[in-house]
């Protein structure tokens, strides 16, 4: 009699885990197919220069399927989408027509907006910043705002309250970068370098700021290129966030004087 017991008992453990087993295949078949199904509709509509439905698809990639061993690869796509979107001239809820009128330039419209010059500039497709009175601009109005985290050495790029993209950075060694809140101050092209009484001049080797300067409104610190873009991802400057050249040119190109950075440990 207890033979039989344990022996119905070891069937229903045995049954119960093949049923497991087959939920789970189930699950992940299912999740398979559907996975296929948007990252193709993505694909399609990255093709077809829809960015704002592949936009769509992939954040429902990323909501849908956390776990996904793709998932990084989605969200670099969708980084790349809303630089596309913000650099396109697509209308969407962050835009707004504008209408030139007399006396108005590129750099009044940009202050009027809390925008930048270079972002008129080539969203609107313009091979110059000379306008005329009548033409209609398509104009971005929601302010940019930016979040460095020292302790991943990332930096965050917000229009509102969604993340438009994440940058990997340096900061300072020995979590020298400051913490707060602090405002861009100044912005400069192909830096020059005051060090210890040296000008260190742009394309001198020495002068490791790269290629564009976003400084705060705290002396000394700001965000920056680099020479060395082999020590992004580390505790590397001397309190300053410093990132990729082609990323630092994208950022400062999008974000106008008075954007707010919060840094965080």
């Amino acid at each position: 009699m207890r033979s039989r017991i344990l022996f119905g008992i070891v069937i229903i453990v045995v049954l119960a885990i093949i049923f497991g087993i087959f939920f789970i295949l189930k699950d992940k078949i299912g999740s398979g197919a559907k996975i296929k199904e948007l990252t193709t509709l993505a694909l399609s509509q990255e093709e077809k220069q829809d960015f704002l439905n592949a936009k769509i698809s992939y954040q429902k990639l990323i909501t849908d399927f956390p776990n996904s061993r793709d998932i990084n690869t989605w969200q670099k796509k969708l980084d790349d989408l809303n630089i596309k979107i913000i650099y396109s001239n697509l209308a969407c809820l962050q835009t707004q027509n504008y209408e030139v009128k007399t006396g108005d330039s590129i750099y009044t419209i940009a202050k009027k907006f809390h925008t930048t010059p270079e972002l008129i500039t080539k969203s609107n497709k313009l091979k110059n910043q000379t306008i005329y009175a009548g033409r209609k601009l398509r104009v971005w109005t929601v302010p940019f705002s930016i979040a460095v985290d020292k302790s991943q050495n990332t930096l965050i790029l917000k229009a509102g309250d969604e993340i438009i993209k994440t940058y990997i950075v340096s900061t300072g060694t020995n979590n020298s970068t400051p913490v707060g809140t602090f405002k861009i101050k100044t912005k400069l092209v192909n830096p020059i370098w005051y060090k210890e009484g040296l000008v260190l001049k742009p394309g001198s080797p020495e002068n490791i700021l790269g290629t564009r300067w976003m400084g705060f409104d705290l002396p000394s610190y700001g965000i920056h290129g680099t020479t060395q873009p082999e020590s992004l991802g580390k505790q590397a400057t001397q309190g300053c966030v410093r990132m990729a050249n082609p990323e630092v040119e994208e950022l400062y190109d999008l974000i106008p004087l008075g954007t707010e950075v919060i840094i965080v440990d």
